[in-house]
């Protein structure tokens, strides 16, 4: 008996041998995605001495494979038995850390940094410190790249020899040859800063950011960029001049438009990293040349910081330093031949309004807002209108709407239908900004003409934003401006139109209330039973479901039922089915 215990014990680990030896390799993958089932059923020790030491050894699978055993043993640390022997997982994952596919790789390092806090200070060194050594002086760039991630982890909790050695690995890996370890660096700069020391920041990482920095590759210039962040945010303000400037300032102008463009793109944290008085003396002239990039992608970021950069600026010289040296910038880019450019700034540039006040904004940005709506891409006229309440709390709409609106038509009218789609879905917002009587002298016909679009999706909208509008305006202004109109349609010619009467009833019925339902629309509703086309007859029944609740039980037995009940006898099966459905619904049998 006892020998058959032993066999079945070893059952689940002959499974898996013969699983990930399989040629099929879906099922190899759902061998490995069971591993925590198996290592369960082998129990600590059993995991320990025969499935890690078989994982470590058959490392050599398709790459989707090997993704899910690194994501895996991130997670095994109780199934080896808990902290004391977390260092059997590290032989598996160090050979996943030095495979070619980076995926893999990334995902065994994510997996070690896990595991690393699990270790005790003593286990660290004894075990993870030297994986870490072998894989940064490792002869494949892939187990020093991998190294890379794992210098941070385990610093803080080594001692001082350790970390000297650690540093050391570091500083050997930012002058690597090979661009692909350089790069893996000069990513892990920052963090790595983060857990040293502050006299080594100043004398080991300086060095390193200030060679990776001017590397002759562009990739590793760029990730140095990331990394001065957080190197700034280390330095005590006094240090930050003679350290980071210099190299930071030669990045601004940096001849690969990548590193430029990152610059740019990381340009707020910068300047919070900084501090005022750098921002005011370096910062400034260095963003008015990214705002100038001869690269239409430099320019777009930049454009995107302008905001930001713009409310950031120390109060007391904020209005001069925007005036003097931003706002010629920006005005020349209203005018970019690139649309993405001009795109970024519309949708920041309404934000100015706030920081500049009511004068300037009416002196100076206004001219700019109306230049945007004007212009040829659509998606610059859009992002301006929909940014348009913070200019409407600093100068009032007015000011706005005698130029807002000529663009605002030719939205409406333009030949894309997402074009017209997107402001339907910003005419409630205008309307309540522009007030009810501007809305009905200017844009109430657009609302109604885009009933009879050609285009199902606005049709289905420009319902939906008629009931918003009568939310906004209320019940009165519906029954005196949109129903009549609305049932005007009833007669139309084109069957379509015919049935937006019925889908624009559906929707109004509630926000109208019931005696506008009952008096002006209901007639329509049961005059359109006798329509022609069964189509029609049958939304006829679906529209009287929905209104009914609306109605009194009086007019439902008097004026709807025979209705009901006459398209019940209908001969169309649709006609049919949807009139017995409301007579159920409502119940009318």
């Amino acid at each position: 008996m006892a020998g058959a215990d032993g066999d079945d014990s070893l059952y689940p680990i002959a499974v898996l041998i013969d699983e990930l030896r399989n040629e099929d390799v879906q099922l190899r993958l759902n061998s490995i995605k069971k591993l925590s089932t198996i290592a369960l059923a082998l129990g600590v020790e059993r995991t320990r001495t025969e499935l890690l030491p078989f994982l470590t050894d058959t490392i050599y699978d398709e790459d989707e494979v090997l993704l899910a055993l690194a994501e895996q043993l991130g997670n095994f640390t109780m199934l080896v038995g808990g902290p004391e022997y977390v260092h059997c997982l590290l032989p598996p994952l160090e050979s996943l850390a030095t495979v070619e596919e980076t995926v893999v790789r990334d995902k065994a390092v994510e997996s070690l940094r896990k595991i690393s806090h699990e270790h005790s200070p003593v286990d660290l060194e004894v075990h993870f410190e030297p994986l870490v050594k072998r894989l940064a002086s490792g002869d494949w760039f892939t187990s020093r790249t991998s190294a890379c991630g794992l210098f941070s982890v385990c610093y803080p909790r080594v001692s001082s020899t350790v970390k000297a050695e650690i540093r050391q690995h570091f500083r050997n890996l930012c002058s690597d040859d090979t661009p692909m370890v350089r790069r893996a660096a000069a990513s892990k700069l920052g963090e790595f800063a983060k857990v040293l020391e502050l006299e080594y920041v100043k004398s080991d990482i300086i060095s390193l950011f200030t060679a990776l920095a001017s590397d002759e590759q562009d990739s590793v210039r760029l990730l140095a960029v990331e990394a001065c962040v957080s190197i700034a945010t280390l330095l005590p303000q006094e240090d930050l001049e003679t350290l980071v400037m210099p190299t930071l300032r030669q990045a601004a102008e940096d001849k690969s438009w990548r590193v430029r463009y990152m610059v740019a793109d990381k340009f707020s944290e910068l300047q919070k990293a900084v501090g005022p008085e750098i921002t005011k003396n370096d910062l400034v002239p260095a963003f008015q040349n990214l705002l100038k990039d001869c690269e239409a992608e430099v320019r777009a970021a930049a454009a995107n910081k302008v905001k930001e950069f713009c409310e950031n600026l120390p109060e007391d010289s904020r209005e001069t330093i925007i005036m003097t040296h931003i706002l010629p910038c920006v005005k020349e880019l209203v005018s970019d031949t690139n649309q993405h450019v001009k795109s970024a700034l519309a949708s920041v540039i309404m934000g100015l309004s706030t920081i500049l006040g009511k004068d300037n904004t009416i002196e100076h940005l206004l001219p700019l807002f109306l230049a945007q709506l004007k212009d040829e891409c659509p998606e610059v006229r859009l992002n301006i209108i929909s940014n348009l309440d913070c200019v409407n709390e600093v100068i009032g709409i007015r000011q706005l709407s005698q130029s807002l609106l000529p663009a605002i038509v030719e939205l409406a009218e333009d030949a894309k239908w997402r074009v017209r789609l997107a402001i339907i879905e910003y005419m409630p917002l205008l309307a309540g900004q522009l007030g009810v009587e501007f809305f009905d002298e200017k844009l109430n016909s657009l609302c109604m003409a885009w009933l009879v679009d050609h285009v199902y999706a606005i049709r289905e909208a420009a319902t939906c934003n008629l009931t918003k509008l009568v939310e906004k305006f209320g019940a009165e202004w519906a029954q005196n401006t949109i129903v009549p109109k609305v049932l005007g349609m009833a007669n139309d010619p084109n069957y379509l139109h015919r049935m937006t009467t019925l889908f624009c009833i559906n929707a109004l019925s509630e926000a109208c209330g019931q005696e506008i339902t009952t008096k002006h629309m209901l007639p329509v509703v049961l005059k359109m039973s006798n329509d022609q086309v069964a189509n029609v007859r049958f939304n006829v029944a679906k529209s009287l479901q929905k209104i009914g609740p609306v109605l009194d039980s009086n007019c439902l037995q008097t004026e709807v039922k025979p209705v009901l009940e006459k398209l019940a006898a209908d001969q169309d099966i649709d006609v049919k089915y949807f009139a017995q459905e409301a007579i159920s619904v409502l119940a009318l049998a």
